[in-house]
């Protein structure tokens, strides 16, 4: 039983569902064929006992004597009967089983107990027919009732004791037919069954081809990371193949995309460390040959060598750390880092660090409280980015305005602003203003902060601010109460 599950578990799933349809039909055709059979024998059964039982009646006195004197004799022998062969088996038992044949019937029929009870209690019974066989072993529908005689000796019907009449009919007509009508069920239904196998088969071809595209599909992808396969799928199809396939052309887009987004990302980082690692191999390089050489740097010319070979490694590292935070940015949040977050707490604490960075600007702040749910570290660095942003591009004297009310964080600088047409690009990685490119920075910490935004359910927006200078501003869904669980 178990080698026969696992063949059928490592069959292809048509022929499997061919298997399943054969054996669902094979078991309701032999249900209905079995069914059927059994109501047309019992039909067939019910007219011969209804004749049977028209034959029920008085007996005359004649017919009696004439039987009683044939006792033991084959009836089939009296060729010469006046009342002709009959189709019936009409015979008298006596109590103690004794046979005795009317004349013209058909043979003597194998006496059972039943029939001797009757003989002996007339009140026994005698309306329930049975199946039993003639003296030949032939087949025969038997009815045995109390014999009662008529014309006797003793006027009006009269019970004889200890004898009972038993009439029978033949069954060879109705087995035979009976065997043909089994014979044509069991070929019906073999012709269903295959029937239902090969229909099984090819519903399951057809109904599975999308299937087939979609593992061809697969299968490619797998072997040549060709992410630009898609399945043709129609528009108004709502079945389930038409949503695995819309599921799968989805999945290819998305990896196709996050593909693009990784080599985009390896070459512009290689393009930005490209930069800062020429420069540091090339102060290297004339430190290294004036230590060789034996002729060393004036002292103020190897103290800004130094310095430039710190402020490149101080860039590496800014870089080096934005691409950490945006590729765990990139790979989403840790489930167990979200918590509730004083956003007013967190606004504070970067405005600190701000103050420090800008100390000739004059910072003002207008802070309602508001919590969120958040990565803390992750959105206090992104506040960061924007007030350094803002910071980096203030005049000295000018004034940074910051406002959070009804979780809507406002930054407004009153800086040369950002042009309209670069408003679209000023959220990509790497992207830098023409006009910035000289100062330092790595073009990731607006890409950082609209990572971290999105992922904290809130947007974040840049636009030119009146009289000059740019606003920026993030909203973040939240309450302005602490829920009941922080403390």
């Amino acid at each position: 039983m178990n080698r026969a599950v696992r063949r059928y578990r490592t069959l292809p799933i048509r022929s499997r569902l061919a298997l399943l349809v054969a054996a669902a039909v094979a078991f309701g055709v032999a249900a209905v064929s079995v069914t059927c059979w059994f109501i047309v024998q019992g039909k067939l059964y019910d007219e011969i006992d209804t004749n049977l039982k028209a034959q029920k009646g008085p007996v005359s006195y004649g017919s009696f004597k004439r039987a009683t004197a044939n006792c033991g004799r084959d009836p089939k022998s009296s060729d010469d009967s006046p009342h002709g062969r009959s189709e019936y088996y009409t015979q008298v038992v006596q109590a103690n089983g004794t046979v005795c044949a009317f004349d013209g019937s058909a043979g003597t029929v194998k006496v059972s107990s039943s029939d001797t009870a009757i003989a002996k209690n007339p009140s026994w019974g005698g309306d329930a027919p049975r199946t039993g066989t003639d003296s030949e072993g032939n087949p025969v529908r038997v009815l045995a009732m109390p014999l009662v005689v008529t014309d006797g000796p003793i006027p009006g019907p009269t019970l004889v004791e200890n004898t009972a009449v038993v009439v029978a009919a033949p069954l060879e007509g109705t087995q035979s037919t009976l065997k043909d009508l089994a014979l044509l069920l069991l070929l019906v239904s073999g012709i269903g069954v295959v029937g239902a196998g090969a229909a099984g088969l090819a519903v399951a071809r057809a109904g599975l081809s999308p299937v087939d595209k979609l593992t061809d599909a697969v299968e490619h992808v797998a072997r040549t990371e060709d992410l630009s396969v898609r399945i043709p799928v129609e528009e108004d199809s709502e079945d389930e193949v038409a949503r695995l396939s819309r599921s799968f052309n989805s999945m290819t887009s998305a990896l196709a995309s996050s593909r693009e987004l990784q080599q985009q990302l390896i070459a512009d980082a290689g393009h930005e460390l490209r930069t800062p690692l020429t420069s540091l191999r090339t102060n290297i390089e004339l430190l290294t040959r004036s230590e060789e050489t034996g002729r060393p740097l004036p002292p103020a010319d190897r103290k800004a060598l130094l310095a430039s070979v710190k402020a490149q490694m101080t860039e590496l590292a800014a870089l080096i750390g934005d691409l950490q935070t945006l590729s765990r940015s990139d790979a989403g949040q840790s489930g167990d880092r979200i918590q509730v977050v004083d956003l007013q707490n967190t606004v504070e604490a970067a405005l600190h660090r701000a103050r420090l960075r800008g100390p000739q600007l004059t910072i003002t702040a207008d802070l309602q409280p508001w919590f969120v749910q958040a990565e803390p570290s992750a959105l206090e660095r992104a506040i960061v980015n924007i007030l350094d942003n803002a910071v980096k591009f203030s005049p000295e004297g000018e004034a940074i305005d910051v406002i959070l009310k009804n979780g809507k964080l406002t930054v407004r600088d009153h800086g040369p602003g950002i042009p309209a047409e670069e408003l679209p690009r000023v959220f990509d990685r790497f992207w830098r203003s023409p006009s910035a490119r000289a100062l330092p920075g790595s073009g990731l910490g607006l890409s950082i902060v609209a990572r971290t935004v999105q992922q904290s359910g809130g947007e974040v927006s840049l636009r030119p601010a009146e009289g000059g200078g740019t606003v920026a501003t993030v909203r973040l869904p939240g309450v302005p109460t602490p829920p009941p669980e922080m403390p």
